[in-house]
C-alpha cells in the first residue's frame, strides 16, 4: 500500500475506486487474498473514522496514522482466513466482514495504546479529574483493558481473543485488582466469563471452553460468550467510579 500524507488524501481515495472498480465481481468465496484487501479498504476506513475524533483530539494518532494501521492489520487478518469454515456460512459477506472488523478493530485500539503510553499527564490535570466525576474515563480504562485484544484463527473457533502483548502495567497487580472488581460489581457468570477470557486467575480459556463450562450450547455459543464479555464491561463501566482507575491511564 502506498504511503499517503493528508494533502494526498483525496489521491488515495480515488485510488482505492479504481483497485476496486477492476476486480471483477464474484462470489466472495472465490476473491483471492490480494482481491479481498483491496475490496475492504473502506471497511479500513469505516472503522478507523469510528475512533478518529476522540484519538485525534488527544494527540495520540491522526486519522491517516489510523488508517494505515487499520490497512495492515487488514492484509494479516485476510492471510488468516479458513474459507472451509466460510463454506457453512449462511452469509460469507457478513461473516468475512466481522472476522475482518475484529482484528482491524483490536489491531487499531493496541497501535492507540501502545502510542498513548508515552503520554503523561500533568499532576494539575489529574488532580483537576479526580475532582469530577467522568465516566468516559472509565469507559477508556476498562475498554482498553478489556477491549484491546485481537481475533484469531483457532482449530475450533473462527475467532477468539489474545492479549495484547505491549501492556505497561504491572500485570499480577493489575490482574489483582481488576478481580477485586469483577468480585465486587458483577454476577457470577459475568465474572467468570471475564477472568477467564483474560486469564485474570489463571490460564486463559477460549470461548468453548468457557461455553462448555457455563453449560451454553450450540454452534453460536460463543457469540453468547461475546455478548456477556460486553455485558460485564458495560456493567464495570456503570458502576465503577473514575477515580479507582485514574492512576492506571
Amino acid at each position: 500500500m502506498k504511503k499517503y500524507n493528508v494533502k494526498n488524501y483525496i489521491r488515495y481515495k480515488e485510488d482505492v475506486k479504481l483497485a476496486i472498480a477492476a476486480i471483477p465481481i464474484k462470489n466472495f468465496i472465490d476473491y483471492k487474498s490480494s482481491e479481498l484487501k483491496i475490496i475492504f479498504l473502506p471497511l479500513v476506513e469505516n472503522i478507523g473514522r469510528k475512533f478518529a475524533t476522540s484519538q485525534e483530539a488527544s494527540g495520540v494518532m491522526s486519522i491517516m496514522d489510523i488508517i494505515q494501521e487499520g490497512s495492515l492489520q487488514l492484509c494479516k487478518a485476510v492471510d488468516k482466513i479458513d474459507r472451509e469454515k466460510l463454506f457453512v456460512s449462511e452469509d460469507i459477506e457478513k461473516t468475512l466482514k466481522s472476522f475482518l472488523a475484529k482484528r482491524i478493530r483490536g489491531g487499531i485500539r493496541r497501535e492507540i495504546d501502545r502510542n498513548r503510553g508515552t503520554m503523561r499527564i500533568p499532576e494539575h490535570k489529574l488532580n483537576e479529574m479526580r475532582s469530577t466525576k467522568d465516566e468516559k474515563m472509565v469507559r477508556m480504562f476498562f475498554n482498553s483493558i478489556f477491549l484491546s485484544y485481537d481475533a484469531k484463527q483457532d482449530d475450533e473457533d473462527m475467532i477468539y481473543q489474545i492479549p495484547d502483548k505491549s501492556d505497561p502495567y504491572n500485570e499480577t497487580l493489575l490482574n489483582a485488582y481488576l478481580m477485586s472488581l469483577l468480585n465486587k460489581h458483577l454476577e457470577w457468570n459475568e465474572m467468570f466469563v471475564l477472568s477467564k477470557s483474560y486469564g485474570l486467575d489463571g490460564p486463559k480459556w477460549s470461548a468453548k471452553e468457557i461455553a462448555t463450562a457455563l453449560e451454553i450450547k450450540g454452534v453460536s455459543a460463543y457469540v453468547r460468550v461475546s455478548e456477556l464479555k460486553k455485558q460485564a464491561v458495560e456493567k464495570l463501566i456503570e458502576n465503577v467510579d473514575h477515580s479507582q482507575v485514574l492512576d492506571y491511564l
